[in-house]
C-alpha cells in the first residue's frame, strides 16, 4: 500500500505546484478599450470602453461615453469581445476533484438528512480543475453537497481564492432536497408485493420530510435564549425568504408535487434543478413563480415519443414562456465538464434562444436565482468588475479564447495544469 500512495502523493503534490497563486487585489484603475461588450441585460456595444477601479465598475458603454484616460492602465482589446465572467449552479466543483478517487470526493455527508451541512468549508481552492474551468470563462460557483434525502447547503465562491473564507461571496444560500421519485413500474416482472415496499419507502421519505419542515418552522417562533439546535435553525431561512429551497426533480408530476409541498409548509423561495421535464408544466412554473435550474442539455430524450430535440430547445421554451431559468453544467464528469458551461449556452442558440439570452442564461439569470446579483451577474456601473475578454464568440468552442479574466478587479492567471504541460512539451520539441 505505501508503494502505490508515494507515488500518488508526489504525483498530486506536483499537480498542485501549477495552481497559479490567487491575484492580488486590484492596484490602480483598468480601462479596457474597443472590444464588443456583452452587458449579460441583453444589450451589445460595439467599440465600447469597460472602466474599473477598486474592483468595481467605473464605466461600461460606448467609447465615446468615457473620454478620461489618465491615471488608467489602458488595455487595447479592439476585436475582442468582453463578457460578464461565466456563474455555474449546481456544482461540486471544488469538493470532487477526482470521480473514482474516493479521498478527493467530499461532496456529501452520511445520513438522509442533513440541513446543518455545510458544503463550503469542504471547499478546496487549491483544486485542479478550479483554474481549467476559469480558462472558459466560468468566474463564479455555487458549491453544492450532494446525497441523502435533504443534502444540506450551498454557498456562491469566487474561483480564485487562497482559502474558502477567502473565495466566499454568498454563505449558504440554500438548501437542496432532492425529491422522492414517482413510484412506477419499470420492470414487468416486478411483483406487487416490491412495489408496494418502495411505496410505503416513499411515503415514509415525504412524512420525515414534513415532520422535520414543520418542527424548524416552529422552532423560529421559539423565544430568544433558547438552546440552539443546528439542524433547524440552518433552516430557519427558508421562512423568512433569506433562503432558497432547491428542489432536485425531473419528471412532470414531480415537479407540482414537490412546489406545493414546500409551499403548504411555508417555505418562500423555491428553486427547481434538473426539471427535464418543466416543458410540461409551463404554466404551472409561470403561474407560481418558480425559478429553474436546468440540467442536461445535452443529453438524450427521457422517452421514445420524445421529440428528438426536447433537451436542446427545453431553453427557449422556458424563455418563450417566461420562466425564469438558468443554466448548470450536468453530465457523466461533472466537476471535471464544468468548463463546458458555456457550450451548454451555446447549443441552446442553435435551438431557439438569441446569443444574448443564452448568455444571460449564464450570468445575469443565474445571479438573480443565487441571489447574487447586485454585484454580480451583468456589466454595469457600481458592480463588480468581474469580467473576461475572448478573441471570438465565448459560446463558441470553436473561437472561445479567453485572454484575459478579472474577478473584483484582479487580474486573473489563465494558467492550468493543461497550459502548463504544453508549454513544456512545446518547448522539448520545439514547437512554436
Amino acid at each position: 500500500m505505501r508503494r502505490l500512495l508515494l507515488p500518488f502523493l508526489l504525483t498530486t503534490f506536483a499537480a498542485q505546484a501549477q495552481v497559479p497563486t490567487p491575484a492580488a487585489p486590484q492596484a490602480a484603475p483598468v480601462l479596457l478599450l474597443g472590444g464588443t461588450l456583452h452587458t449579460g441585460t441583453g444589450q451589445v456595444i460595439e467599440n465600447a470602453a469597460v472602466a474599473f477601479d477598486k474592483g468595481r465598475l467605473v464605466y461600461a458603454g460606448p467609447r465615446a461615453g468615457f473620454a478620461q484616460t489618465a491615471g488608467y492602465t489602458v488595455r487595447d482589446v479592439s476585436g475582442q469581445h468582453v463578457y460578464p465572467g461565466l456563474i455555474l449552479p449546481n456544482t461540486t466543483l471544488g469538493i470532487s476533484e477526482v470521480e473514482s478517487i474516493r479521498a478527493t470526493v467530499d461532496d456529501q455527508e452520511v445520513g438522509a438528512l442533513n440541513p446543518n451541512v455545510r458544503s463550503v468549508i469542504a471547499y478546496n481552492t487549491d483544486s485542479d480543475v478550479i483554474p481549467t474551468v476559469r480558462l472558459n470563462g466560468v468566474l463564479l460557483a455555487q458549491s453544492t453537497p450532494r446525497g441523502g434525502l435533504l443534502a444540506g447547503q450551498s454557498s456562491v465562491v469566487q474561483l480564485d481564492a487562497w482559502n474558502w473564507q477567502d473565495a466566499l461571496v454568498k454563505a449558504d444560500d440554500g438548501l437542496h432536497l432532492t425529491w422522492p421519485q414517482q413510484v412506477v413500474r419499470l420492470n414487468p416482472a416486478e411483483d406487487a408485493a416490491a412495489l408496494t415496499r418502495r411505496q410505503e419507502a416513499r411515503i415514509t421519505q415525504l412524512r420525515d420530510l414534513e415532520s422535520l419542515l414543520s418542527e424548524a418552522a416552529a422552532y423560529r417562533k421559539q423565544p430568544a435564549g433558547r438552546k440552539e439546535n443546528l439542524r433547524l435553525s440552518s433552516m430557519g431561512g427558508l421562512f423568512d425568504g433569506t433562503k432558497t429551497l432547491y428542489i432536485h426533480a425531473d419528471y412532470g408530476k414531480e415537479l407540482i408535487e414537490s412546489v406545493r409541498f414546500a409551499r403548504r409548509l411555508g417555505v418562500q423561495k423555491v428553486a427547481l434543478v434538473g426539471a427535464r421535464d418543466a416543458w410540461m408544466v409551463l404554466d404551472f412554473l409561470k403561474q407560481n413563480d418558480v425559478a429553474v435550474v436546468l440540467s442536461r442539455v445535452h443529453a438524450l430524450p427521457r422517452r421514445d415519443g420524445d421529440d428528438y430535440d426536447q433537451p436542446y430547445k427545453l431553453p427557449a421554451q422556458l424563455q418563450a414562456a417566461g420562466v425564469r431559468y438558468c443554466l448548470d453544467y450536468q453530465g457523466s464528469q461533472e466537476t471535471s465538464g464544468a468548463r463546458n458551461l458555456a457550450f451548454i449556452a451555446g447549443t441552446a442558440v442553435t435551438y431557439g434562444l438569441t446569443k444574448e439570452q443564452a448568455l444571460t442564461a449564464i450570468t445575469l439569470s443565474s445571479a438573480r436565482i443565487l441571489g447574487i446579483d447586485k454585484d454580480y451577474g451583468s456589466l454595469e456601473s457600481g458592480k463588480s468588475a468581474t469580467l473576461v475578454v475572448s478573441k471570438g464568440d465565448l459560446l463558441d468552442m470553436r473561437t472561445n479564447a479567453v485572454t484575459a479574466a478579472y474577478i473584483d478587479g484582479r487580474s486573473i492567471a489563465l494558467e492550468s495544469k493543461q497550459t502548463y504541460l504544453d508549454r513544456k512539451f512545446r518547448g522539448k520539441y520545439g514547437i512554436e
